[in-house]
């Protein structure tokens, strides 16, 4: 089998794609000279690895031979994993949503040999159908007006490039203040659904920081319906489909409004940034059953997401055997036949029929109490509870023989800080130490491996390191740093932490507009210097590096990271108070800035009932460290934040806030009055 020029990528997605009859190269000097050389338009297809469409117009496009023909001799033809370049997808869905109204993936651009789009879309059929023109009638179609037409080519190309330039826009500044947070609750509020929660209809995303901003400002205002809302979210989703009810985990979201269906791809971030909302669901209502869900999604991915290395792989596929969803869902028959007399019992729980929920399967979910189900079957909750257990762990056993979902396993630094964090908050309110040993044992992964002449790499496959770190990069793995420093304070994590904040101020500020840029200031040069400023799937690198400016900063006093951290968001406040939906990471930080950090010190852990009752409090504007010996404070003294501290026989609580301190507390009502 003919192999082309993605042979020697190390990309998942990349080379799914190496035996296609397309000559694909990756974008490199080679491809990118090639087109100049030969005065060739690039057809530029960027995707990731489980996306469902991606394989699709691969299997009808790139690999017909007619099609691959007529690209091959009329195109440069360069594949991106979106993963490991988000500088170039960030620009080319920009001007798919210009030219469109909306961008996705697969993403596909023709551009002219240096580098400017003049033809964008995402998925195109091969022949004209869907109202789409087919993409071998395109290709023909801007071959002959590359030849014929090229001043009509060049006016296209000028015109996408000049718009791009436009949305580099700078944002007028606006005051930090309590209004900000008011008005975004408002705006955030009525993009909800009552009845399933979520924002806005189907497809319906996650979108964990808007819902970790709800929690904030329920607590910073007193209005319980803010936190009803992001409650009601978490439990609907956590019972639908879209939550792998008996192997943990998430799918990236869901086709419908009620989390049911969901699409069946499952991505390190969603299973990084969810828990952390659970988690907190926890601290605020003590319930059980958001602390089930967060132990369900992180064993998950200590089980099947995590290398031997010690990072986590990026994602798995929606599609098994070429069908989406396979390796999911169930008949009727099939559980009855591995489940023998606990069928019913978990058929009903489930909401498992004869006739299937999706498509002629079953999508396990549930809307019943496990008292009604003790009700039904005559028997206490904690044996229906028993029986649900057990019942999973057969049906997992089952479903871990069926041929697997693709995996992407690259390692990605931003994807696996997350990961991080999450590991963090799930060891501070569960006591697990899997949790914390995988938190550090993925930040010496990362040191050892892509952290390279004092740099962040991007990704890692095979013993291989590459692509300089991006924004996302540096600000999660920072922030990755303090959350681990803060359950376990080892100088060298906030050490690191700073030379990495030093290392985005001095490499990606942009001082004219008051944000970082994307790149640093050594990346390869494109058509522009992107910016990341919008909290999505994945929070913005911006809204990041404000957080982890603003934490460096009461941790340092190093005054260059109050100036940062403000200036970003007092250039973002006004835009996320109109527009929460795209802000929440931002809000989150603006919330902690307005009410400012409570610095709370912990000094020698002999005290549990203290320390567990801290770990448990809902406390989302703190910074507690957690010191558990007088070695480790001894060599923290040089930080402001520990300064004037000792270390006693019996568990001390310093509790500081806008730049005034308590004496130490000894007992849990002196803490809570003093919080």
């Amino acid at each position: 089998m003919v192999e082309n020029h993605l042979v020697s990528e190390t990309s998942p997605y990349l080379l799914q794609h190496v035996n296609n009859p397309v000559d694909w190269y990756g974008w490199n000097d080679e491809s990118l000279k090639k087109a100049k050389d030969e005065n060739k338009p690039i057809f530029l297809s960027i995707g990731y690895s489980a996306c469902h469409w991606c394989h699709v117009m691969a299997h009808e496009s790139f690999e017909n031979v007619d099609v691959a023909e007529f690209m091959n001799e009329n195109f440069v033809n360069i594949k991106v994993d979106r993963e490991e370049r988000p500088d170039i997808d960030d620009i080319y869905q920009k001007v798919c949503q210009m030219a469109t109204g909306q961008g996705g993936w697969p993403l596909s651009l023709f551009l002219t040999p240096d580098q400017k789009p003049f033809y964008v879309g995402t998925y195109f059929p091969v022949l004209d159908s869907y109202g789409r023109p087919g993409f071998g009638s395109i290709c023909r179609q801007l071959s002959q007006a590359w030849k014929e037409k090229p001043k009509d080519i060049e006016a296209s190309a000028e015109k996408f490039t000049s718009a791009l330039h436009k949305t580099e826009k700078v944002q007028t500044p606006s005051k930090l203040e309590r209004r900000i947070l008011d008005e975004a609750a408002m705006n955030l509020f009525q993009l909800g659904d009552a009845s399933y929660g979520g924002f806005g209809s189907a497809p319906k995303f996650p979108n964990a920081a808007n819902v970790s901003f709800l929690f904030r400002y329920s607590k910073l205002s007193g209005l319980g319906k803010f936190n009803e809302f992001a409650l009601k979210t978490l439990k609907k989703m956590a019972n639908g489909g879209i939550f792998d009810q008996i192997g943990g985990g998430f799918s990236r979201y869901s086709t419908d409004a009620k989390w049911l269906v969901p699409h069946f791809e499952k991505m390190l971030y969603d299973n990084a940034l969810i828990p952390v909302n659970y988690a907190e669901a926890y601290q605020i209502t003590k319930d059980p059953f958001y602390l089930d869900v967060l132990k369900k999604t992180l064993d998950f991915v200590l089980r099947e997401m995590a290398s031997p290395e010690g990072g986590f792989y990026s994602a798995y596929d929606a599609d098994s055997e070429g069908v989406e969803g396979k390796y999911y869902v169930w008949k009727k028959s099939e559980i009855k036949e591995i489940l023998g007399s606990d069928a019913d019992l978990f058929c009903l729980y489930y909401d498992v029929t004869d006739g299937g929920n999706w498509e002629g399967n079953n999508i396990l979910c549930n809307n019943l109490n496990i008292s009604t189900v003790a009700f039904n079957f005559g028997i206490s909750e904690s044996e229906v509870s028993k029986i649900l257990k057990s019942c999973s762990e057969k049906l997992l056993k089952v479903r871990s023989n069926r041929i697997p979902p693709g995996l992407d396993d690259k390692v990605l630094v931003s994807w696996n800080s997350l990961m991080i964090t999450a590991f963090a908050k799930g060891y501070r309110v569960t006591g697990d130490i899997r949790y914390l040993n995988a938190a550090k044992d993925c930040i010496s992964f990362i040191e050892q491996n892509l952290f390279v002449n004092e740099k962040l790499l991007r990704t890692y496959k095979n013993g291989i390191a590459k692509i300089d770190g991006y924004l996302e990069d540096y600000s999660y793995f920072i922030n990755a740093l303090l959350d681990v420093f803060e359950i376990e304070p080892d100088q060298k994590y906030l050490t690191l932490s700073i030379k990495l904040g030093y290392h985005l101020v001095d490499h990606f500020w942009d001082s004219e507009n008051n944000s970082f840029f994307m790149t640093s200031d050594d990346h390869e040069k494109l058509i522009i210097r992107p910016k990341s400023n919008y909290d999505l799937s994945l929070p913005s690198g911006n809204s990041v590096s404000a957080f982890v400016m603003l934490r460096l900063y009461h941790l340092s006093q190093e005054q260059t990271f109050l100036e940062i951290t403000t200036k970003i968001m007092e250039s973002q406040a006004q835009i996320a108070a109109e527009n929460p939906f795209g802000f929440g990471y931002l809000l989150n930080t603006i919330s902690m800035y307005i009410q400012k950090p409570q610095e709370i010190t912990v000094i020698n852990t002999e005290n549990s009932e203290i320390i567990q009752s801290l770990l448990l409090d809902y406390l989302p504007n703190s910074i507690m460290i957690t010191i558990k010996n007088s070695s480790q404070l001894e060599s923290l003294l040089e930080y402001p934040f520990f300064a004037g501290k000792s270390f006693e026989d019996k568990t001390n609580v310093f509790v500081c806030k806008d730049f005034t301190c308590s004496l130490p507390l000894h007992t849990l009502d002196e803490i809570k009055s003093n919080l």
